[in-house]
C-alpha cells in the first residue's frame, strides 16, 4: 500500500483501513503464538502499512481536513 494511494482516501476510509490492519495484525500475532504462521514477515509488512495509514491520517488532521 503506497502513501499516494492513502492520500486519496478520506479520514473515515483511513480509520476503516486502520481498524482492518489492527485486526489482521492481532490475528496474525495469535497465530504466531500458536506457531501456525506461513509467512512471519507478513506482520512486519502490515505494521508498516499501519504506520503509513496513521501518518497520512495525522497529516490530514493537521491540515484540518474533515471526513
Amino acid at each position: 500500500m503506497k502513501a499516494a494511494e492513502l492520500r486519496k482516501m478520506s479520514i473515515k476510509e483511513l480509520e476503516a483501513e486502520e481498524r482492518k490492519l489492527r485486526e489482521e495484525i492481532f490475528k496474525l500475532n495469535m497465530r504466531k503464538g500458536l506457531e501456525q504462521m506461513d509467512n512471519p514477515h507478513k506482520i512486519r509488512n502490515l505494521r508498516k502499512d499501519l504506520a503509513r495509514v496513521l501518518t497520512v491520517k495525522n497529516e490530514k488532521l493537521k491540515k484540518g481536513e474533515e471526513s
